[in-house]
């Protein structure tokens, strides 16, 4: 059987046959390559309809990349979906404190999720201007309490979390807060969606 070999080859495929399906999306050319980026990681085409970006969200998270800021996530496997190459390139740092053992005892000892916790750690670095948060609605929920309680101040949110208990809820109050944010409405989203967004933004710069 033959099939195509090509990883340059197939990206634009993909991306060609996602014109196809859903033609061209978002309110810019820009938002366009970011919401194709997540149906290409997924190959689910609802996204077209459940990827929301605030209003220069687009724009605050290139900028903020140009300067260097370093990226949160929420899951190492969020990490880990982030292109390593245009990293390098851009002098940027991605921060995951969810394994870190003083983080674990901290959380222990309060009763909250190690992703609150981690939120907390991430929001006492003001270099930590992304924040993507793929998995935990908690880490969510948490990260929006300290950016009302004025002890976070992130130039753009990701919130992307994952599943039936919160997440739905989490993303509803991010977009409820006057920053700029690229969520996904509903229980869908996930780590890899998170990634393809973060990544779309790299490409770009």
């Amino acid at each position: 059987m033959e099939f195509n070999k090509n990883p340059k080859g197939i990206e634009a495929r993909s991306m060609e046959i996602i014109t196809e399906e859903v033609g061209n999306l978002g309110q810019s050319p820009q938002e366009d390559k970011v919401i194709k980026r997540v149906i290409h990681a997924t190959a689910d085409l609802e996204f077209a309809k459940l990827v929301v970006i605030s209003k220069g969200a687009v724009e605050a998270g290139l900028s903020a990349l140009k300067a260097g800021i370093n990226i949160v996530t929420d899951v190492n496997m969020l990490k880990a979906g982030i292109t390593k190459g245009k990293r390098r390139e851009l002098n940027i740092k991605v921060n995951c404190f969810i394994s870190n053992e003083e983080i674990a005892t901290e959380a222990k000892k309060l009763g909250i999720t190690r992703s609150m916790m981690s939120m907390r750690r991430a929001a006492q670095d003001k270099d930590n201007k992304i924040f993507a948060i793929g998995n935990a609605p908690t880490a969510l929920f948490e990260l929006i309490r300290l950016v009302k309680e004025g002890k976070a101040a992130p130039e753009l949110i990701i919130g992307t979390p994952v599943g039936f208990v919160g997440a739905k809820e989490s993303k509803e109050e991010l977009e409820k807060l006057d920053i700029p944010y690229i969520t996904v409405r509903g229980r869908k989203g996930g780590s890899p969606v998170a990634a393809s967004i973060v990544n779309a933004l790299l490409y770009m710069c």
